[in-house]
């Protein structure tokens, strides 16, 4: 229901504006977000740029959002924008996220804690936070995803945001000169030395927002694919095909 009107809200606004938002619109994708800023100097405005939509600019935020604004900055929709294609509704804010998905193995592979098997087939992201019962429910049946060749590569995602206290302790996780030890623990509810140093948490926060991630856990396959909740050794392997 929610999509259908925001669908329809964004179909009015298009037809009742007969301006049209070109690339080369500079003027007016500067008075947006001079208007937004100074009506939400918090919101992290990432670009301004024209939207598919005749007559509406897309405001594409740091934390994964977007707005769709009309030209005088006086109004705006927040979501995601959707297109209908024949008998298909396709979501075009999702195919924008799915590109930055594609990044997040590479990121995965040099900054998150991995879980590797000896004979590896295929490998997940996971976005993980260490007081969510679910999490530490796929933690707790780590061996059986080992033992089927599927690698566990988990990134931080305090879903209480950054200066929380499971904020706090995934820092120490990332920090810790074993860093699997330290994350089993903490997903066993145990505690584990406070520690700090430079480390990646609150930018993987900030890419699993920017990616569409909502709660935990939250699966990124290697084609990009988001998969969001828990999902079973044997259901996983269902998933990648092997």
């Amino acid at each position: 229901m929610k999509n259908m009107l925001f669908k329809a809200l964004l179909i009015t606004l298009a037809v009742a504006l007969p301006w049209q938002a070109n690339a080369g619109d500079q003027a007016p994708a500067d008075n947006i977000r001079a208007k937004i800023a100074a009506a939400m100097p918090k919101l992290p405005i990432e670009e301004v740029v024209a939207s598919p939509i005749e007559g509406l600019f897309e405001v594409k935020l740091a934390s994964g959002g977007r707005l769709f604004v009309t030209p005088d900055g006086e109004y705006f929709v927040f979501g995601d924008m959707f297109k209908i294609e024949g008998s298909q509704v396709v979501n075009l804010t999702d195919l924008q996220r799915n590109e930055q998905r594609l990044e997040v193995a590479v990121i995965a592979d040099a900054e998150g804690i991995k879980y590797t098997p000896a004979n590896k087939k295929a490998s997940v992201t996971v976005f993980t936070d260490v007081d969510c019962g679910y999490c530490r429910k796929l933690h707790g049946q780590m061996e059986g995803y080992l033992g089927k060749g599927i690698e566990i590569r988990y990134l931080a995602f305090p879903r209480a945001g950054v200066g929380s206290p499971a904020y706090q302790k995934m820092v120490s996780a990332w920090c810790a000169p074993d860093q699997q030890d330290a994350l089993t623990k903490l997903k066993a509810g145990k505690g584990i030395e406070s520690r700090s140093c430079e480390n990646p948490v609150a930018s993987h926060y900030a890419l699993g927002n920017a990616i569409g991630v909502t709660g935990t856990p939250a699966l990124v396959l290697e084609s990009g694919e988001l998969i969001p909740g828990f999902q079973t050794p044997d259901q996983l392997a269902r998933i990648l095909g092997i």
